[in-house]
């Protein structure tokens, strides 16, 4: 095919304020808008935050379903206690609401779907293989839908950290396969873009020739980057390693982790942890840092924006994430780009971004054996501070190589013309 593809573009979540799910969504939506010739069918809440923002390049049209998605989140909330925690009870809830924005899309679009206007239907968002499409059986253009990104299980050493996350209709999961249009969306689909080995391993229904390997976090190349900063291990302005944890202070996350290894550390004590974020589990981990006497090597900034991140991580030395339930980290690959040493539990995406000799990975364990790892490996960086700068280097490399958002927008462009032009997708992606 010559010249650009038109394409719908089917995106639920898709916000550029709003954390995790939705900014990625909305942050992929503009790089495939610079490529092709796009249409943006998204929720009506989206619309004050986009319209402030004025992205260019695409055509957006707003589904209001909020007839029912309105008292279904409520509902949920509700239920949950917030919306901090209790993922799996968020998605069960979001089955129904989903269906119904499906179907605007096809009332709204139906006519120049049938009549051949657009080359390519793709759905960014959502991204949980547990929530199907209806369109995936209705449109006659080639359906895309990914990147996907779920099946990870809870470790079983960590029940407790399970009940916190209020995580307990996790085990209803797999009845998602057994939904209206479950089996449909991924019988139908031409391509499906799955994030990391968890999620290859849950779309049993599709064969490896539609499957195209696409993690969906990227970067800000101009927020994220490690220029003029020093190398890993050589950071410091006080003769100490400096280490950072950011990201939300959820159960899960397990935001605590490294104030154990501090605390049960002389070595670590002499060095500084900064923690950076919010959220359920801050009360906790003062009273960690209070009963082991860590305010003098523990600094807890709460939340910050991106670019003051980015900041800090081009100031550390080091960055530990010790979270036992990661779908994406897109946070650990951001710290790659800005010249972090990494140190991560070895389970989900995490362990899949840092292995290879780009970060430590430390083994999954119970609690006290992941604090014994990340013991150990915090305290090699700081007996042995030169031996970051190589990894940190590695990783950087791989982050800047396929990870920002303009090179996801590339990636996607290949798929796209690989369909139209009827060739395998084999060696397309990640």
């Amino acid at each position: 095919m010559t010249g650009k593809p038109k394409v719908l573009l089917v995106a639920d979540e898709c916000n550029p304020e709003w954390p995790s799910l939705p900014i990625v969504g909305y942050k992929y939506a503009l790089e495939i808008a610079k490529l092709c010739d796009v249409t943006l069918a998204t929720h009506v809440r989206n619309r004050e935050n986009i319209e402030k923002a004025a992205p260019t390049g695409l055509e957006i049209v707003y589904i209001d379903n909020e007839w029912i998605a309105s008292p279904m989140f409520k509902l949920a909330r509700l239920i949950r206690g917030g919306e901090e925690v209790g993922w799996s009870t968020s998605m069960i809830f979001n089955y129904l609401p989903y269906l119904a924005f499906e179907h605007g899309v096809w009332r709204r679009f139906k006519s120049q779907l049938k009549g051949g206007e657009f080359d390519i239907v793709h759905r960014i968002t959502p991204m949980s293989p547990t929530l199907p499409s209806w369109l995936a059986h209705k449109v006659p253009q080639p359906f895309v839908i990914g990147p996907l990104n779920g099946n990870l299980d809870w470790p079983a050493a960590f029940a407790a950290e399970q009940a916190r996350e209020k995580e307990k209709l996790r085990r209803l999961r797999d009845f998602y396969k057994y939904l209206p249009f479950a089996r449909s969306t991924y019988d139908d689909a031409a391509a499906v873009l799955s994030a990391f080995s968890h999620t290859r391993a849950d779309l049993q229904r599709v064969e490896d020739a539609r499957i195209v390997s696409f993690p969906e976090i990227g970067f800000d190349p101009e927020i994220f980057h490690a220029k003029g900063a020093k190398p890993a291990g050589q950071r410091s302005r006080d003769g100490k390693i400096h280490f950072l944890y950011a990201g939300r202070l959820v159960p899960y996350k397990l935001p605590e982790l490294p104030l154990h290894a501090f605390a049960k550390s002389d070595l670590l004590k002499q060095h500084h942890l900064h923690v950076v974020g919010d959220g359920p589990e801050r009360a906790r981990m003062q009273m960690v840092i209070d009963a082991h006497d860590l305010g003098d090597c523990v600094t807890m900034h709460g939340r910050k924006t991106q670019g003051e991140v980015a900041d800090m991580m081009r100031e550390v030395d080091a960055f530990v994430f010790p979270s036992i339930r990661e779908l994406g980290a897109g946070v650990v690959i951001e710290s790659m780009a800005c010249g972090n040493h990494v140190l991560v539990s070895d389970y989900g995406a995490p362990g899949d971004l840092a292995g290879r000799g780009r970060g430590a990975c430390v083994p999954m364990a119970d609690f006290d054996g992941l604090v014994a790892g990340f013991r150990a490996e915090m305290e090699y960086c700081v007996t042995d501070p030169a031996a970051m700068e190589a990894t940190a280097a590695r990783a950087q490399a791989y982050a800047e190589q396929g990870y920002p958002w303009a090179k996801k927008g590339e990636k996607t462009m290949e798929v796209y013309h690989a369909l139209l032009d009827g060739l395998p997708l084999a060696g397309l992606g990640y």
